[in-house]
């Protein structure tokens, strides 16, 4: 999100248990600024590729970040040096591309250090696909850390979605197929399709 109509539209409805801010330069949807309105009924996730542990502390404190996204090539250390950088009223989410069970080898070393895993299609580049992995695939999740489910996730999902069952599945990013825009959303789509799933 970016927009500050946008969010507060979003923020109002209700709907959102969370709302998400990229600091990623070459992203479309980077944010360079706070916006004049941050949410206050969803938290705030910070998405950060190969940012500092310094750099991030920093935005968590302008943008009052609940959660923070590694979305580049942090490693297990780099996870625990900012987890006590930022103490823990902050919580931590590690990204992992996925295309075969083999991918979630990986990550075993950050099992006890990050609250939650988000589980991405596997591609090329530090953004998202916009496409979907075979969620079969998480039936050999073998790790113990909640994790949440994205990668092209869209309107025409909520009956796949609401057929997926795994105890571990904290929830699902929804994000490129609700947009009108680069980081503008479009809430109507959003409020139909949770409504949908809940």
């Amino acid at each position: 999100m970016r927009d500050a109509d946008n969010i507060r539209e979003l923020d109002e409805a209700n709907i959102a248990d969370w709302m998400g801010f990229i600091f990623f330069e070459k992203s479309k949807r980077h944010v360079n600024k706070v916006p004049a309105y941050l949410p206050k009924n969803s938290k705030r996730v910070g998405v950060f590729v190969n940012y500092s542990v310094d750099e991030i502390a920093e935005k968590v404190n302008d943008f009052g970040f609940n959660l923070v996204q590694l979305h580049g090539n942090e490693s297990a250390e780099f996870c625990s040096e900012l987890k006590a950088k930022l103490g823990d009223k902050v919580k931590l989410i590690k990204m992992f591309q996925i295309s075969n069970s083999q991918d979630f080898q990986p990550c075993g070393i950050y099992e006890t250090i990050v609250d939650y895993f988000l589980f991405e299609t596997k591609c090329d580049s530090y953004g998202g696909s916009g496409k979907q992995f075979d969620w079969d695939l998480l039936n050999r999740y073998p790790g113990l850390t909640p994790f949440i489910l994205t990668g092209g996730i869209g309107p025409d999902d909520a009956d796949k979605i609401k057929a997926f069952q795994h105890p571990l599945c904290a929830g699902i990013d929804l994000n490129s197929k609700f947009e009108i825009s680069p980081a503008f959303k479009d809430i109507d789509l959003l409020k139909n399709f949770i409504k949908q799933l809940r």
